[in-house]
């Protein structure tokens, strides 16, 4: 039935971004333009819009990083999550205890 909450949600979920940090270091670059034009068109000198403007662009930058290293570590700590493990050694399989004698191997078992 449309206009329904169902139909909402499911729109909302078909226009997520697949980078959201990109979309969000967008919308910082657009403020960091915008914000010293409004300040000029409201009689703020040029100076302390373009100081102003230099203070959003570094803090965009900081944040930018922060949140790509925030990603990163997420992807490190799925990727070891979802990683089998491997046994108290890293060994896992048949023939891998200390002190075992192998048939095979080319010694006698007396």
């Amino acid at each position: 039935m449309p206009g329904t909450r169902d139909d909402a949600q499911d729109d909302a979920a078909e226009r997520e971004s697949p980078d959201p940090v990109s979309d969000v270091v967008r919308w910082a670059v657009f403020s960091c333009v915008l914000v010293p034009v409004v300040l000029l068109m409201c009689g703020q000198s040029f100076g302390g819009a373009a100081g102003c403007a230099a203070g959003l662009v570094a803090v965009t930058c900081a944040c930018r990083a922060l949140l790509r290293q925030a990603e990163r570590a997420t992807g490190r700590a799925w990727a070891e999550q979802s990683a089998p493990h491997r046994g108290r050694h890293g060994r896992t399989g048949s023939r891998t205890h200390r002190g075992t004698r192998h048939p095979g191997s080319g010694t006698a078992l007396d």
